[in-house]
């Protein structure tokens, strides 16, 4: 941990993320002022440690977010990713083995964030209504920090933020926003307290998921200092493992020869580690080899090579150069994986150097399952650069989707498992007694709303204003982590793209596009989707689409409720 008060980059140079200048001590003062100042800060930090250990009432809590993580990408979930803070997380935690997201990042986003399905908050497209990625919540679906303002929460956004509106408008206190999603080394466009900060050079020491966690350890370092008697809400929301596939060196270096044996081979060594922890329930799924991305752009295809493949081919069926630069690929995504968890690890410190680690509530999680989009946008791409670098614009594709996404179907955009599985861990030593337990209910990102209020101190323990709101569909996960069980729920519903499904109990009906026919699985002996039961049961398919059918057309009609200006 750095000793001054505000963090700076791996190089040591000013991190381009910091513009509360007059706060923070500038390199180039004497070293015997600069010694007073550090003891200065010791002893304040003491006394917030005492002060913040005193304070009783509800958790802080602090939301990891990774974009486009793999249901197995995490050790603790299977995969040979070096993850120890995450899996420590784990272990002294909980790990949730059905947790499900809306299948893309902005719906996601709004979901965890409000507490209803994206479409209701016109966060996914809605006929007729400006929706999607462009639409603008209705003026009661509030976000999660206005709803604990009320208890005393001090706020702060770290990150990735693809919602409508401005963080600062919505509840936060602070905030750094990345908006450019292209370049992971020298963003053009981001933003700090909303107003836009430089471009950052190349060649500066920025990386997107440092400065990210630069700017949460910010945050926490001063709430201990002005605000150690209030709870704090930290949404720390990383850009990576997101294509484009950019890593420091030194990153990708521990990974270069991890991946030469192809997605077959680590993908059949994940499923026995995930066997061996009881997760990822009972078939390995085969690798669909004619399903490629889920958009086609062979301008970008021709662009990448003759060593890029948009199908999961036999690794044997590819040349030796090919499987050189595949492996090459999956060492950067590893890579950026594992820069997150040693962030996540710079974050977790601060929370126990502040005193509130026993009173603090982690949840981590990912907006979606890996992607098998390729295109090539930013700076564009060069074939003759390095993997890895600023330089390149290269995408994990459908053969290493697969391997992340183990033991499951499809990708991101797909509401098959792969697309909508997402690992879930939930850390609270004061809250959670059972440590490295798993818990089986399924569950999603409408749920963390409602859990949050009620571990804040809400009687309604649900999203919304409480008087213009429609109900949330949410449900709170606080009787989960007493122990294992189930949550009384009628359903959980997905349409993002015409791709659409709807579970109940242990079925599921899932169509992958709106002119597919629905396939039917029973998830608690098939959670890998590879027995379709819609020919033996047409009955079940019937009630189960009946049903959808009906949610849909109730979700959409909430969308459309008169009179609800767009929120800020």
């Amino acid at each position: 941990m750095p000793a001054h008060p505000f963090p700076q980059s791996r190089t040591g140079e000013p991190d381009p993320t910091d513009s509360l200048a007059t706060r923070r001590a500038r390199p180039g003062r004497s070293t015997t002022l600069w010694n007073s100042l550090r003891g200065w800060w010791v002893l304040v930090g003491l006394a917030c440690t005492a002060v913040s250990a005193a304070r009783p009432g509800p958790p802080n809590v602090l939301i990891i977010l990774a974009d486009d993580l793999g249901y197995s990408d995490l050790a603790c979930y299977g995969g040979e990713i070096a993850t120890p803070n995450l899996d420590a997380l784990a272990r002294d935690g909980l790990r949730f083995t059905q947790f499900y997201n809306t299948a893309r990042c902005w719906p996601s986003r709004a979901a965890l964030l409000t507490g209803y399905y994206a479409q209701q908050v016109r966060r996914d497209a809605v006929p007729g209504v400006p929706s999607g990625v462009v639409g603008a919540r209705p003026a009661w679906a509030h976000l999660l920090p206005e709803l604990l303002r009320p208890f005393g929460y001090r706020s702060y956004h770290s990150g990735k933020w693809h919602l409508d509106g401005l963080p600062l408008q919505n509840g936060f206190d602070h905030s750094y926003r990345l908006e450019d999603h292209d370049r992971h080394f020298a963003p053009r466009r981001h933003f700090e307290e909303d107003q836009p900060l430089p471009p950052v050079a190349a060649g500066s020491g920025y990386y997107t998921t440092t400065a990210i966690a630069n700017h949460a350890i910010k945050c926490l370092e001063e709430h201990a200092r002005v605000h150690p008697q209030q709870p704090f809400f930290e949404f720390l929301a990383f850009t990576a493992p997101h294509f484009p596939l950019q890593a420091p060196p030194a990153d990708i270096a521990r990974y270069q020869d991890r991946y030469q044996r192809g997605w077959e081979v680590l993908r059949d060594e994940r499923w026995q580690r995930m066997r061996a922890q009881g997760i990822g329930g009972s078939t390995l799924s085969p690798i669909e080899r004619a399903v490629g991305p889920p958009y086609a752009f062979p301008e970008a295809l021709a662009r990448l090579g003759p060593n890029e493949v948009d199908r999961p081919l036999p690794w044997l069926d590819l040349t030796a150069a090919q499987r050189q630069f595949q492996a090459a690929k999956m060492a950067v995504h590893a890579a950026m994986v594992d820069r997150i968890d040693r962030e996540v690890g710079r974050v977790l410190e601060q929370v126990r150097a502040m005193g509130a680690w026993s009173d603090t509530l982690v949840l981590f999680l990912s907006d979606n399952g890996a992607s098998a989009e390729m295109m090539v946008r930013g700076d564009g791409h060069d074939p003759d650069a390095e993997c890895g670098t600023g330089a390149t614009f290269l995408s994990l594709g459908p053969g290493w989707s697969s391997c992340a996404n183990t033991p499951f179907r499809r990708h991101k955009t797909w509401v098959h498992e792969g697309g909508i599985s997402t690992p879930f861990i939930a850390h609270w030593p004061r809250g959670i007694a059972q440590r490295g337990a798993l818990r089986t209910a399924p569950a999603h990102l409408i749920d963390i709303v409602p859990t949050v209020l009620e571990l804040a101190g809400s009687r309604r323990g649900a999203a919304g204003d409480g008087s213009s709101a429609p109900p949330a569909p949410g449900k709170s996960l606080v009787p989960l982590f007493a122990h294992d069980g189930t949550i009384a729920r009628e359903s959980l519903w997905w349409l993002h793209e015409g791709n659409r499904a709807l579970r109940v109990g242990h079925w599921k009906i899932v169509a992958a596009g709106a002119d597919q026919p629905w396939e039917l699985y029973d998830l608690s002996r098939d959670r890998s989707e590879t027995r379709n039961l819609a020919g033996r049961k047409p009955a079940k398919v019937q009630e189960l689409a009946a049903q959808w059918t009906r949610q849909t057309e109730d979700y959409l009609r909430v969308a459309r409720l008169p009179g609800a200006d767009a929120a800020p």
